[in-house]
């Protein structure tokens, strides 16, 4: 049986300590909180982030990082990201000096424009081939009712994510490989920004075609970038670009298509945020993202935009006019 260690128990890090509990493994579970921990050690349920789901006795949670990282084979990291170099500045001394690092964030660090692998990689001083990360259409509900699904396991060491891959199979869950580390992560934090923009389309009362336009440049604008700095193309067409970005954009269940609802119904930045306890990614990383695409020449309209709407500079609707006010030219559609 491997020791996996999860950092930390909100809905999607509660969710993916159950897909490794029904592959098979002991889950060790970080949470903030002591009432958490009583509500997943007690009542077998974290009824903060994912009520009415029962957790198997096979993961067990605390409050002390140094017992949950205990003699741990893989270390799975799932903190909002842009507090990641803080948390894992104080978690680094504690890792096993073997273990493998596996990133569910979907971000990219302002101001260092570092994706989270590279963050990982910073600050624990740990080699590439000892960091993975996991990326695709993974509602944290829907995987936490066990309904089928699909993601990639992204590793530069081909044979550790061949072995990801093998601990974390389920019953429900079926993981797939890639040695684009760059692509996935890219892919996995820009499709929440357009998620927001998808999010606003609906919160103003457009259609079907509208969120479909947006949707599809969307894609195009996370290919230039990941393409731009050397990813490989298809990834962008699998479950880690295409697949995510479908069930973000798609979803009421995702955040930040339910937070570009609120922009796009008047909602501002900060109501949105005193409203909810849950992070929407893109809102943070829009920022970076944009900066990231400035950095190597990447035209970036839609990231552009919704930076601008979450800043406050600009409306939903006038975000939504200016891609239709934009110069033609000849490109790929």
């Amino acid at each position: 049986m491997t020791k996996i260690a999860v950092f930390s128990a909100g809905s999607w890090g509660t969710a993916f300590s159950l897909v490794l509990a029904d592959a098979g493994n002991d889950v060790s579970l970080w949470a903030r909180r002591d009432e958490v921990v009583e509500a997943v050690n007690e009542r077998r349920e974290n009824t903060d982030y994912l009520p009415g789901i029962e957790l198997p006795p096979s993961i067990r949670a605390s409050t002390d990082p140094e017992e949950v990282a205990a003699d741990a084979d893989v270390v799975v990291l799932t903190v909002p990201s842009q507090s990641l170099r803080e948390n894992l500045t104080a978690w680094a001394p504690i890792l096993p000096e073997k273990a493998t690092l596996v990133s569910l964030m979907k971000g990219v660090e302002l101001g260092t424009l570092m994706r989270m692998s590279e963050v990982i990689q910073e600050v624990t001083d740990a080699s590439a081939n000892r960091i993975a990360v996991i990326s695709g259409p993974n509602l944290a509900r829907e995987i936490a009712r066990r309904e089928p699904a699909a993601s990639v396991v992204a590793c530069v060491d081909e044979e550790r994510a061949k072995h990801l891959q093998a601990i974390t199979h389920g019953p429900s869950w079926r993981p797939y490989t890639s040695v684009d580390v760059l692509g996935c992560e890219i892919g996995g934090a820009y499709k929440n920004v357009v998620g927001l923009a998808v999010g606003m389309a609906v919160g103003l009362g457009f259609g079907d075609n509208t969120t479909a336009s947006v949707i599809t440049r969307g894609l195009a604008e996370t290919a230039r970038l990941a393409t731009a700095q050397g990813a490989n193309p298809l990834t962008l067409m699998g479950l880690a670009g295409l697949g995510d970005l479908v069930a973000t954009c798609s979803s009421p269940l995702s955040r930040n298509r339910t937070f570009g609802e609120r922009l796009g119904q008047g909602m501002t930045t900060e109501e949105i945020y005193a409203s909810t306890r849950q992070v929407a990614e893109g809102a943070k990383s829009c920022k970076s993202l944009l900066a990231l695409a400035d950095s190597v020449g990447v035209d970036a309209p839609i990231a552009q935009a919704v930076d601008a709407v979450v800043d406050g500079r600009m409306t939903a609707l006038d975000m939504m006019n200016s891609f239709i006010a934009r110069d033609t030219k000849p490109e790929l559609h």
